[in-house]
């Protein structure tokens, strides 16, 4: 299906905006010291052609690539500077839109003001490659951000943090470029086994038209797979996350786990199922069994946390699996609510990570065994924590319930022992977010934490947007899962007619019995 192209290029505007922030506040040194006010207001600015790109966009044909702009850029290898979204670019773009003023609202407390330019710099340069990164509709402009994004966040990281920030984030940066290399590889195999020519690196012109022999294709499929499942975090590759996690500081991890880790499973949807249907087809087995090893290593990861920060990285390990699952069981309502899952889960982190960093801000740790009776003193922080975590195990009413009750969903219609571990999944999830708010919110407070400060009027202005962006999408889901169903039919089509052709040489799977007995059914349908 063709792009609908834009009369302006407003995804390329939304892209210039942030960046034009960061050259303010780095040529125009005398306007560092706004750099709070100016780095904000270009925030909004962004937030705002993020909404008038909503007010553009065709909600009728969300499966459609809309606002679309498409410009030569290097001819001689058939590279674009194209752009364009549908209804998945379009929720991750505006997520990113909404919360990055809030992290930069928020780092004003966390951040010197002698360091503000700094940071809400990198920030806005960040903003920027993730906008065309969800946007691109070319693979080489694709990877040229994706790599080009780890140099803001590997500076946020190591610049802003806890005493080990420097270690963490030389961890996060090899274990992206590594990723970055692999994918470099596919990048260069799709030139060769792909149509050349003019829009040679486009994606609907590359789907469908990738001559490699069924092996190259797998190694193709691989290079990007293994990627993306770095940055997803999937397991066994998430080991860089929680280090990351726990020495950043509050704002880079919502970014970084709210937003950038969503490249992964970004990819996989937008990039990996279209361009590599049978070769998905033949390792989803493999993946699913990933998948469902993550939900419960996650799970069981967080319960033995005693850092706040370390144990809401280990859930978004768990949260990732159930994404995954969804768009590799070949089901649409699965595909669907992972999709959904992709915005509910950047809400809920972007909760847990801001109130952590509040109460950090107060107590002076973030050890559970040295907090306890929190609730008593701060009544609204404890709250707000316990709202953004219900919303995490998908509580009803709040933005989790509907993705992860789709994903099962869906999962179960394929494959019942699938979908038992997962639920599996969710009873352990209750007792990861229930059992550390008891810890630490319940209680006697610590004779020293007797008159500490609740939430202030910023932090609660951080907040409400959260709070109500959870409630939104748990009473109004269908405003994502309508935009979204057109996507994930043709990733769940393309996925399950693949399969059909490859399920007689599926790969040999773990030795894992709920995998086996998913490939046995594969093959007896």
């Amino acid at each position: 299906m063709q792009p609908m192209n834009a009369t302006f290029p407003v995804l390329s505007v939304m892209a210039i905006v942030p960046l034009a922030g960061a050259l303010v506040l780095w040529l125009l040194p005398p306007l560092r010291r706004q750099g709070r006010v100016i780095g904000l207001l270009f925030s909004l600015a962004a937030l705002g052609i993020g909404i008038w790109a909503l007010t553009s966009f065709d909600a009728s044909q969300a499966g459609t690539t809309q606002l679309a702009e498409t410009h030569a850029w290097i001819p001689l290898l058939g590279v674009s500077w194209a752009l364009g979204v549908n209804g998945l670019g379009l929720a991750m773009l505006l997520l990113t839109a909404f919360l990055v003023p809030l992290v930069l609202l928020a780092s004003w407390g966390e951040v010197p003001a002698d360091r503000q330019a700094l940071f809400s710099g990198l920030v806005l340069v960040l903003e920027a490659f993730v906008v065309v990164i969800f946007s691109a509709r070319d693979v080489f402009l694709f990877y040229i951000c994706f790599e080009a994004m780890l140099v803001p966040v590997y500076f946020l990281i190591g610049r802003f943090g806890g005493p080990r920030r420097r270690r963490a984030a030389l961890k996060f940066l090899l274990y992206s470029l590594a990723g970055g290399l692999v994918m470099l590889v596919g990048v260069v195999a799709l030139y060769v086994y792909g149509p050349r020519g003019e829009g040679a690196y486009l994606i609907e012109n590359l789907a469908g038209q990738i001559t490699a022999s069924t092996t190259a294709g797998r190694w193709i499929f691989a290079s990007f797979f293994v990627a993306f499942a770095i940055k997803a975090p999937m397991v066994p590759l998430h080991t860089w996350l929680p280090d990351t996690a726990e020495q950043a500081t509050p704002g880079t991890s919502v970014l970084l786990i709210g937003v950038l880790d969503k490249i992964g499973t970004y990819g996989m949807a937008a990039l990996v199922l279209p361009l590599f249907p049978r070769e998905s087809a033949w390792a989803a087995p493999v993946i699913l069994a990933l998948a469902v090893i993550g939900i419960i290593y996650g799970g069981l990861a967080a319960i033995a946390q005693d850092n706040l920060y370390r144990l809401i990285s280990y859930t978004s390990i768990s949260h990732f699996g159930f994404m995954v699952l969804g768009l590799f069981i070949g089901n649409q309502i699965a595909a669907t609510g992972a999709m959904v899952y992709m915005v509910a889960h950047g809400l809920s982190i972007a909760g847990l990570y801001l109130v952590s960093g509040f109460l950090a801000r107060r107590t002076g740790t973030v050890a559970i065994s040295e907090l306890g009776g929190i609730q008593r003193v701060m009544p609204l922080l404890a709250g707000t924590f316990l709202i953004s975590g219900l919303a995490s195990i998908a509580l009803p009413g709040l933005s989790g319930f509907v993705p992860e009750w789709m994903v099962l969903t869906g999962t179960f219609s394929k494959s019942v022992p699938l979908g038992v571990i997962a639920v599996c999944g969710v009873v352990i999830a209750a007792v990861y977010v229930l059992l550390p708010y008891q810890r630490v919110f319940t209680g006697a407070p610590a004779h020293g934490r007797v008159g500490s400060a609740d939430l202030d009027g910023r932090e609660k202005l951080i907040l409400v947007p959260v709070i109500a962006a959870m409630l939104a999408l748990g009473l109004a889901p269908a405003v994502l899962t309508d935009a979204f169903e057109d996507v994930a039919a043709q990733v769940a089509t393309a996925l399950d007619a693949a399969g059909t052709t490859t399920r007689a040489t599926a790969p040999t799977a773990p030795a894992d019995p709920a995998v086996a007995i998913v490939i046995a059914e594969g093959n007896t349908k």
